[in-house]
């Protein structure tokens, strides 16, 4: 299966940490989804990788659209230089339009923002709300330590097998969109499935 996307979701820093090569990873993300004929959709902010990433994507032709909340947006942090930014009420509207409008989802380095919209489209993936990939630009190893976290929740008996990776890893941002056109979603197993007792809790008496 070889998917083509029309947009792509990029979660990211509103800073630019301090590692020149987020920046430029984040600016080389936005130059190959242009080269790729696909929009970005991003937070809509103009500062840090988020204002890299927009910045590569508009010079290499693609367009651009931002989604920033209310609150961010009277701080004046929106980008009023990309193709189009929509103002909405809140965090939880910004996260939903986001998700809605990509075909798909690829984090870069980021905060406690990024890891929560990551790991949030990561849980939705595992319940099956939707079926779109997800990508990692793991820039200098910056995701190491959440890929070895992955393996303890699954060796924890939290997270099945099948499910520690549910996305796809390159350091590489054409590289990074190519395994997303190509990744084969795991299969997720029916609630009844995921909520069967273990031997442990049969010998608990669990119910």
């Amino acid at each position: 299966m070889h998917r083509t996307f029309k947009r792509l979701c990029v979660y990211c820093g509103s800073s630019a940490g301090n590692r020149p090569e987020y920046t430029d990873a984040a600016y080389a993300m936005g130059v190959a989804l242009g080269a790729g004929g696909i929009e970005l959709v991003y937070g809509g902010g103009r500062a840090g990788l988020m204002g890299a990433v927009a910045t590569g994507a508009l010079k290499a032709g693609a367009r651009v659209t931002g989604v920033i909340p209310e609150a961010l947006m009277a701080r004046e942090l929106g980008n009023e230089e990309i193709s189009e930014l929509i103002v909405v009420p809140n965090m939880h509207v910004r996260k939903n339009r986001m998700a809605e409008l990509a075909d798909g989802f690829i984090a870069l380095p980021g905060g406690w923002g990024t890891m929560e919209e990551l790991t949030e489209m990561l849980t939705w993936l595992q319940l099956d709300f939707h079926q779109k990939p997800i990508g990692v630009l793991n820039v200098a190893g910056y995701y190491d330590h959440l890929f070895a976290f992955a393996q303890t929740m699954s060796e924890s008996g939290f997270v099945r097998p099948e499910h520690k990776r549910l996305y796809c890893v390159d350091t590489d941002p054409t590289a990074l969109l190519e395994k997303l056109a190509l990744y084969d979603l795991p299969a997720t197993p029916r609630w009844e499935e995921r909520q069967a007792l273990t031997p442990h809790q049969r010998a608990l008496g669990a119910t």
